[in-house]
């Protein structure tokens, strides 16, 4: 399948009933003006089918742009609204349109209605909020509803569950055209994780620490510089200055996982940006990350990131990096 070319311009339609926060947290993905520290910039605009939009907070917003603005961008956004009803007719047949020229549509939570009700849902991996799984099933009978996973990336319409994973697939577009780096920086702006783990399929992102960690915190900075090296739990206690048991209970307490289970993870996470980075083998790749041996990374990058490491360079390793 080709890739996709890279999102210049979004379009948030801005429905009656709204949710705000959603619409927020798009804008925050793709409408914040980040050119100072170097980041990518993007035409975002907000689009409505009347000039003002009552929304699910009580209050209305004005919006200058109507649905005609958003006939050329690469993404077209849909909230959620506090009501899962159908949307205007104008409105279906711009998701629709976007797709037929080759652009994309997403929806955040129950957003995916107003895609279920363009028909663009049919036959294809979506998800939503998984209060809703239930009731998108029921009135959209040929979706294919996955419910235990943060977004879908389904050809070019792309879903996600509840609010925080809207800006886990706003990261996710952003790494998958500009790279973990840049993925990255724009977390860092948004002081939130750039992975997060949520049983999610292919090309979801995997986990890095999300608690502050406050004890533990400088020796999992530590760690971060040291995936190459081997680690026991007896050697983490005693660097931990813990008893192995004391520091297993604290471990889990800070983190919510292991020490093994965080240092896998991490190890994944390095072989991305490694394989996204350079054209080391993957053997060699595998030693970088601390897992020894290309058997051993292939194992544990399938079942973390659902691909093997070549099949992932190859997806997301920027064109022009690998025709250097």
């Amino acid at each position: 399948m080709p890739r996709p070319h890279p999102i210049r311009s979004v379009a948030i339609v801005a429905l009656d009933g709204v949710q705000p926060f959603e619409l927020g947290v798009v804008w925050e993905g793709f409408g914040i003006d980040r050119s100072d520290e170097g980041l990518p910039t993007y035409d975002c605009f907000v689009v409505s089918a009347k000039a003002t939009v009552q929304t699910a907070a009580g209050f209305t917003i004005s919006t200058p742009h109507r649905l005609p603005r958003a006939l050329d961008a690469d993404l077209v956004v849909v909230p959620a609204q506090v009501t899962r009803s159908d949307p205007p007719d104008a409105v279906s047949d711009l998701l629709r349109e976007t797709v037929d020229r080759g652009g994309r549509v997403m929806s955040v939570c129950a957003g995916a209605f107003t895609l279920g009700a363009a028909g663009l849902l049919d036959g294809r991996r979506c998800t939503t909020h998984w209060r809703y799984a239930d009731e998108l099933a029921h009135r959209f009978p040929r979706a294919q509803i996955d419910p235990n996973v943060l977004f879908v990336c389904d050809g070019p319409v792309l879903t996600s569950a509840g609010t925080a994973s809207g800006l886990d697939l706003c990261l996710h577009l952003i790494r998958a055209d500009h790279g973990e780096e840049v993925a990255r920086r724009v977390a860092r702006r948004m002081v939130m994780p750039p992975h997060r783990d949520g049983g999610q399929a292919q090309y979801v992102d995997v986990p890095i620490r999300v608690r502050s960690a406050d004890t533990l915190a400088p020796l999992l900075d530590e760690l971060s510089a040291e995936l190459d090296a081997e680690h026991t739990a007896a050697s983490l206690a005693a660097r931990a200055a813990m008893s192995p048991r004391t520091f297993a209970r604290r471990f889990r307490a800070e983190t919510g996982t292991t020490a093994h289970l965080w240092l896998t993870h991490q190890r994944v996470l390095l072989a991305r940006r490694l394989l996204e980075e350079g054209d080391d083998p993957i053997d060699t790749v595998a030693v970088r990350c601390g897992f020894g041996t290309g058997a051993m990374l292939r194992h544990h990058f399938g079942r973390i990131v659902g691909v093997s490491p070549a099949a992932y360079r190859r997806a997301f390793r920027p064109a022009a990096s690998r025709s250097a």
